[in-house]
């Protein structure tokens, strides 16, 4: 327990104490972000925060973090600190999308072949298992691992715009999948202490990132901890019954629903899939009157939501409890999509559905 503890706390301080050194260190090297009509901040900020970060977890990991005795996790941290160096390198210089993504599977090979972090015996009802930890199922872990971490690091980076949002976040990610790896003691414990070193850094950065903003994470830290959530998701819940896949889905539940339903707007509006735009989840909560402070603390209202459900199944014994919750969470999240206009205003089936039935439905009363 003193771990946990002290874990979080050295790289708070550290994050807190490093921020301000790593805003005028991005001042005097040029990392800074210039607004455009795609931003919604109006004057050039410092960017490369995510170094504060990496350096309060830097401290703590060699501390606390018992990496001797678990491999995966050296393996996350050299693979966290290549994708970091990537994300400063885009913070600078501005790489392309293909450099990026090249830099992100080579970090996530690194993690997966080396330190063998993959998908391990999944466990299915009435004492079925699928074992990917041999024969070609074991070449197909592989592949799905990757896909994952990948998937994730770039769903975390796709939300990084407003002040402290990917931040807090990420921290409600973080603090959900250390709750789930204590509830699972003994075993997961060395997760748990992961979990607090990662979150002590984000929320001493967080004090200098919520809104208004005096610096910003950058591709340096929305890669980083993008890369470390799926990577730990993965850690937690390598060997689980398969309904369980769904949890760590559902603890990172806002930047995979918001990416998601960006590829699915982007195909309903015949654009390119890696085109950007101003159709995620904070600009139409913005784009409905909410003010910047407030957008931001509903998306952290909708994280904990998700992070609570999270916790709700990693403790479900029932397989029908957990397939209500999941159905309840499906409908409120396709709900929650047409409501705010996520796909865009006019496809929004549910709700003009229920329009059109309204209208048939006052129309024949009138007629009686």
């Amino acid at each position: 327990m003193s771990n946990l503890v002290f874990g979080l706390l050295t790289s708070l301080i550290v994050a807190f104490i490093a921020t301000p050194y790593v805003k005028k260190l991005a001042e005097k090297i040029g990392a800074v972000d210039a607004p455009n009509q795609r931003k919604v901040h109006t004057r050039i900020m410092p960017r490369m925060g995510g170094l504060a970060i990496y350096l309060g977890y830097l401290a703590a990991f060699f501390l606390f973090v018992p990496f001797s005795t678990h491999k995966e996790m050296l393996g996350i941290f050299i693979g966290g600190t290549m994708i970091m160096l990537v994300g400063m390198l885009d913070d600078k210089f501005q790489l392309s999308p293909k450099w990026k993504l090249l830099g992100q599977f080579v970090a996530t090979s690194i993690v997966v072949i080396p330190f063998g972090l993959k998908v391990g015996i999944v466990k299915l009802p009435y004492n079925g298992y699928i074992d990917f930890t041999e024969g070609w199922l074991f070449w197909l872990a592989v592949p799905i691992t990757i896909f994952w971490i990948v998937g994730v690091t770039n769903s975390v980076n796709l939300i990084d715009g407003l002040d402290g949002l990917s931040a807090g976040v990420s921290a409600i990610a973080t603090a959900t999948m250390a709750v789930m790896a204590l509830l699972m003691e003994p075993e997961n414990t060395a997760v748990a202490i992961y979990c607090m070193v990662l979150l002590g850094a984000i929320l001493g950065f967080l004090y200098f990132n919520f809104h208004p903003a005096r610096i910003f994470m950058g591709d340096t830290g929305s890669l980083f901890l993008g890369f470390n959530l799926a990577a730990l998701s993965i850690m937690g819940f390598k060997e689980a019954l398969f309904i369980s896949f769904i949890i760590p889905i559902v603890a990172l539940g806002v930047p995979l629903w918001d990416t998601f339903f960006a590829i699915v707007r982007r195909i309903v509006n015949r654009k390119p899939i890696s085109s950007a735009d101003k159709g995620h989840l904070h600009h139409c909560l913005l784009n409905m009157g909410l003010s910047h402070r407030a957008t931001v603390l509903v998306i952290y209202g909708m994280s904990i939501f998700f992070g609570s459900m999270a916790i709700v199944l990693s403790q479900t014994k029932e397989l029908w409890t957990t397939v209500i919750i999941i159905t309840a969470l499906l409908f409120i999240i396709h709900m929650a999509t047409e409501v705010v206009g996520l796909v865009s205003r006019r496809h929004r089936p549910l709700i003009n559905t229920y329009r059109r039935l309204k209208v048939k439905y006052y129309a024949t009363k009138r007629s009686h």
